[in-house]
């Protein structure tokens, strides 16, 4: 059992699993010589693997307790760079090398996962993927198709920017403290280039959420200030489909027609 309490404001729950490490740290795949950073390595569960791996990891964790404990664990595995900041506030632009894209990977909390990844697509050009595990539910929405319950405005959000993909489940027991749900792996590539880019980022944003709002109402009346009634078969999309029946294609071609 670990020595150090886990704290429940930083949404603390420590991975223990041996086979469940392996299995990340094979998903991971990392090579010597890349550039990754480990968000909330706690005591090193992934750190140490990886480290020995790749020869030099930064890693930021905002728990300065755990900091002297996982510096001791990698003394002889390689350069480790410790950044003891909330990874919401890090300018990643501090590690990031335009020769070596930087490779994100981490366990998050949940009360930061959403707002942590919207942070970190700020950066996304300088990204080349990103291996996080998250409450299922969570990796659900990030991964969630049109027309089904799960997809929102997370999904049409995340997906503008990235590939997502849902990798395996981790059970509760692989934790210390087990938590009160399942968690899972999921792997966000960003596009090279955006499929669909809108001509007006903020105007986009706008357009979702208002329509993630009211998910239950048909589009003309979620976007009613946004689209006139006349304008809808200019745009060809059906007024009377609700939200979650849209594409991400469609919310940036509704977006463009409005700016």
């Amino acid at each position: 059992m670990p020595q150090h309490t886990p704290r429940k404001r930083f949404g603390q729950n420590f991975l223990h699993d041996k086979n469940i490490i392996q299995q990340i740290v094979n998903v991971i795949s990392p090579d010597p010589g890349e550039n990754i950073v480990e968000i909330g390595p706690g005591q090193g569960a992934l750190t140490v693997p990886i480290l020995k791996l790749i020869n030099k990891l930064n890693v930021i964790e905002i728990d300065r307790d755990l900091i002297p404990a996982l510096i001791e664990r990698c003394a002889d595995k390689g350069e480790l760079i410790t950044h003891e900041k909330d990874a919401l506030e890090f300018d990643f632009n501090e590690i990031i090398n335009i020769k070596k894209p930087i490779r994100v990977i981490g366990n998050l909390p949940y009360n930061i996962s959403t707002p942590l990844i919207f942070h970190l697509l700020k950066f996304s050009e300088n990204i080349s993927d990103m291996h996080f595990m998250l409450q299922k539910e969570v990796v659900d929405r990030l991964a969630a198709k049109p027309s089904t319950s799960d997809y929102g405005r997370l999904s049409v959000m995340v997906q503008y920017h990235c590939d997502v993909e849902s990798l395996f489940d981790v059970p509760p027991a692989a934790f210390y403290p087990p938590p009160k749900v399942t968690s899972s792996i999921v792997k966000l590539i960003p596009h090279k280039e955006v499929k669909y880019k809108v001509a007006n980022y903020q105007n986009f944003e706008k357009l979702v959420k208002a329509a993630f709002s009211m998910r239950r109402k048909t589009l003309r009346n979620s976007l009613k200030s946004f689209i006139k009634d006349e304008d809808w078969q200019k745009i060809q999309v059906d007024p009377k489909l609700r939200p979650e029946e849209l594409s991400v294609e469609d919310y940036t071609r509704i977006s463009d027609y409005i700016n």
